[in-house]
């Protein structure tokens, strides 16, 4: 036995290396996952919330915690997550919750979530699937601009809130407010920045804010204010593919945006998820799984691809990765730069939130 985990020790580093050795220069990594406390944030059965449109209390992060934004604030790092209660009306309603950690590891938990449907105006378009997978940027001002996934049991939407303090926020509607794109399936948008020392400011390029989207292909919008968002279109007036899967790749099925994307002196660098045709077919392999991999776009134009990831720099191989809500899925969603080293924050097969962190500078 002890022979056989020994040569498993060397494969494993082997492939380990090979990842690495294919990295590009421009790439952020490599990253480290976090074994020793991994997962960072589980479900919690025993927090409850005062649901405002059940009109009665809830146990509203029983089911699955995952797929979290993160900011540091005030010398912290904050995570918002993604949380699910076991009602089972759509497999739970999603709502947002708020998680504060002094060494980016270990997390302390609100008790009741900081974001959710209510008896408002945006109801019948987060309701009753929730609120689901943020992505948050600052403003020059100091306020939060939150991007997050509306869910009406059918139409996944995305939509803009922002907030002063990530405690109380107002929603601020659709990010499409084009009624043509009123129905569109839009979701994972991905807001260009520019780091400034630990945080990440939203920055305009050609006198406008962008932001990539989409969990399909990859596609761009542009703004004035960063709530209001024009979708770029192609010559038929549709939604225009910026980044598309790859044929015999990692992401040959899907492209779908990670954490906010942000300006580097080699270009734009944006993190992505994906995965293979294999997920879409159910293959039994290892094959069958979500991966992560960058792209680097022009810093004055977010629309020109200058290089891409051969490969994926990430993927599922521990065992809250490999099974869970959805097997076989790593889903990274929260970066931050903090004490001098990257922390990447990811959902764990739709069930739990782990850390990985690259020494990187």
């Amino acid at each position: 036995m002890k022979k056989y985990l020994f040569i498993l020790s060397i494969c494993l580093a082997a492939c380990q290396n090979k990842t690495e050795d294919q990295q590009q220069d421009w790439q952020l990594g490599p990253f480290v996952k976090q074994d020793a406390d991994n997962p960072v944030l589980l479900p919690n059965d025993t927090t409850t919330f005062d649901d405002p449109i059940l009109k009665r209390s809830i146990n509203w992060e029983a089911k699955d915690v995952y797929n979290p934004s993160a900011v540091v604030r005030d010398g912290k790092v904050y995570l918002l997550y993604r949380a699910e209660d076991t009602l089972k009306v759509v497999d739970g309603t999603s709502r947002l919750g708020l998680a504060v950690s002094d060494d980016g590891i270990h997390f302390t938990r609100q008790p009741k979530p900081v974001f959710y449907p209510a008896e408002d105006f945006m109801k019948k378009y987060e309701y009753p699937g929730g609120c689901e997978d943020p992505r948050l940027v600052e403003t020059e001002d100091g306020r939060y601009i939150l991007t997050y996934t509306a869910y009406d049991g059918k139409t996944a939407r995305l939509c803009v809130a922002s907030s002063p303090d990530l405690q109380t926020w107002k929603k601020e509607g659709l990010a499409f407010k084009d009624a043509k794109y009123e129905s569109l399936w839009s979701k994972s948008g991905a807001i260009i920045c520019e780091k400034v020392k630990e945080k990440f400011v939203a920055t305009k390029i050609n006198g406008k804010y962008w932001m990539y989207f989409g969990d399909t292909n990859l596609f761009l919008a542009s703004s004035d204010n960063l709530t209001d968002w024009k979708i770029l279109e192609d010559e038929t007036g549709k939604p225009k593919p910026i980044v598309q899967p790859r044929d015999d790749n990692f992401d040959s099925w899907l492209v779908e945006s990670g954490p906010a994307a942000f300006v580097t002196d080699k270009g734009i660098l944006l993190i992505y998820n994906s995965a293979n045709k294999g997920f879409q077919n159910k293959a039994t392999d290892t094959k069958n799984a979500y991966r992560a991999g960058q792209v680097l776009f022009d810093k004055n134009d977010p629309t020109k691809i200058v290089d891409r990831s051969k490969t994926f720099f990430f993927e599922p191989d521990k065992p809250y990765e490999l099974t869970g809500q959805v097997n076989n899925v790593v889903f990274v969603e929260g970066l931050v730069h903090f004490k001098d080293r990257w922390f990447l924050y990811y959902g764990t097969a739709d069930s739990k939130i782990a850390a990985a962190v690259s020494d990187k500078k």
